[in-house]
């Protein structure tokens, strides 16, 4: 964040007042795997390692973090560099024909309709059997109000959180891109050693195809978010097996998706 001059105009009671407000940053992330330029990310500047590592591994560039040797930050750019003897140019090649530079409200627009690319990549179905209860999906969805601390300062960010089953907290991250805070979480715990095929993201951002695709590539079963999902987003569920809820709010949600795994 970063504190600025500002002019507040009110207009009820005619009056313009000089004051400071926190604003939300932004800046360039450059990821390279080896000598690989992968994307350029325009991101809040927290948390840059576990952005880098959940997009490579939400993008189906990585396929664990087994594969990493380490992971070198040098101001704006990230090098995840790989054990030796491992060639990723390929997957490279088959998830994205070339560098990108992904903005701050940007997904992956490089392919149309999403639900080809699930086809063309061979993505598995999620085969998960977990049951998680409405109450613990629809809490864990309300809390990101009190968890996103950056958002009530600022108004210019996304939450995204990963929990158990049961509802204990993973990981936490707040982004100016909704891509970008689902890429931080899953960052995080695969940092932890977590197991994806046991836990619920919560997010506060629309749920869009590439956005359910990240979640659906690291195994990641049921999804929630107080907004509303897109055609995309219900489709590349259907086709991936995921469980999807929006408008997590109140004492209500809807469930688009597989609804076996939500428990009354």
């Amino acid at each position: 964040m970063k504190e600025l001059p500002i002019l507040r105009l009110d207009l009820k009671r005619a009056i313009a007042e000089a004051r400071k407000d926190l604003i939300a940053e932004e800046e360039p992330l450059h990821i390279m795997v080896d000598s690989h330029h992968v994307a350029t990310i325009i991101c809040s500047p927290a948390k840059r390692k576990e952005l880098a590592i959940g997009h490579l591994l939400s993008e189906g560039l990585l396929r664990s973090l087994d594969e990493v040797d380490d992971v070198v930050i040098e101001g704006q750019r990230c090098r995840v560099i790989l054990k030796q003897g491992l060639d990723v140019g390929e997957r490279i090649r088959l998830a994205r024909p070339f560098a990108r530079v992904v903005l701050t409200s940007c997904g992956s627009p490089d392919y149309w309709p999403l639900s080809k690319l699930v086809d063309r990549l061979r993505i598995p179905r999620l085969r998960a059997r977990v049951r998680v209860s409405a109450r613990t999906a629809l809490e864990a969805t309300k809390a990101l109000n009190r968890l996103a601390s950056t958002f009530r300062k600022t108004g210019g960010v996304h939450v995204a959180a990963l929990w158990s089953i049961d509802g204990a907290l993973i990981a936490v991250a707040e982004d100016v891109g909704r891509h970008n805070a689902l890429d931080k979480v899953i960052g995080a715990a695969a940092l932890q050693g977590q197991d994806f095929s046991r836990t619920l993201l919560s997010t506060s951002g629309r749920l869009t195809g590439d956005m359910v695709l990240k979640a659906s590539r690291v195994g990641i079963p049921v999804v929630s978010s107080m907004a509303a999902p897109t055609t995309s987003g219900i489709e590349v569920a259907m086709r991936t097996g995921l469980t999807l809820a929006g408008f997590a709010r109140g004492w209500r949600m809807n469930v688009y998706t597989h609804p076996e795994r939500i428990a009354l």
